[in-house]
């Protein structure tokens, strides 16, 4: 079970003030599955709008109705097989995103396991968020606990040219679960509660 507290806590580092978000990468598709355009780039490189957009973007996935539109699932062991998708996402991690060859293999495999009959978008959010110490009386401290570095993924539909509308699946990986990385969990988001898109989840924790 997802705590609701975890995502708030997450969402509170996500303002244009201090975001712990720093690099965004993303991929436009056709209906069919195919690439039609990527771009990599430094988050705070981007206009305050741009960051506006996308920081809301992101937080979709961590605002929306915990334990009904995102849940947590324990990622098989099975899935980490060399070669397979976790073990990319998790080279993704590793570098911060900023390895282009990684996340166009990472396109190219999406695409193949979804082509929804209308063009959409899949963007990546990378961030590193020092969780803070907190006191037996719930109060925050000085100091961190550790770092927690993790990756966001959004699929919209295009609402425009290179434009994503609102996000209908996504991710948190890992998992934030008792305020640190669970990295046997994945928290999974569909915007229509009756799981629409539960085949691409499926594919996705088979790995």
């Amino acid at each position: 079970m997802i705590n609701r507290e975890d995502m708030l806590e997450l969402t509170r580092r996500m303002t244009l003030a201090r975001s712990s978000i720093g690099r965004i990468a993303g991929a436009y598709f056709d209906e069919e599955g195919y690439v039609d355009g990527t771009f990599n780039t430094n988050f705070l490189k981007l206009s305050v709008p741009e960051r506006t957009k996308n920081l809301n973007l992101a937080k979709s996935v961590l605002f929306s109705s915990t334990n009904e539109q995102l849940k947590e699932y324990r990622i098989p062991d099975g899935a980490r097989k060399p070669g397979g998708l976790w073990q990319l996402l998790n080279a993704i991690k590793k570098d911060g995103m900023k390895n282009d060859a990684s996340l166009d293999l990472f396109y190219e495999v999406f695409g193949e396991h979804f082509q929804p009959g209308y063009p959409y978008a899949v963007f990546l959010f990378h961030g590193r968020y020092d969780v803070p110490v907190k006191g037996s009386d719930k109060e925050w401290l000085e100091g961190s606990e550790e770092i927690y570095e993790y990756l966001i993924l959004t699929v919209s539909p295009l609402a425009g040219e290179y434009e994503p509308g609102e996000a209908e699946f996504g991710f948190l990986y890992p998992a934030f679960k008792e305020r640190g990385a669970a990295l046997n969990f994945v928290n999974i988001f569909e915007k229509d509660p009756a799981r629409v898109h539960r085949d691409l989840g499926a594919w996705m924790l088979k790995g």
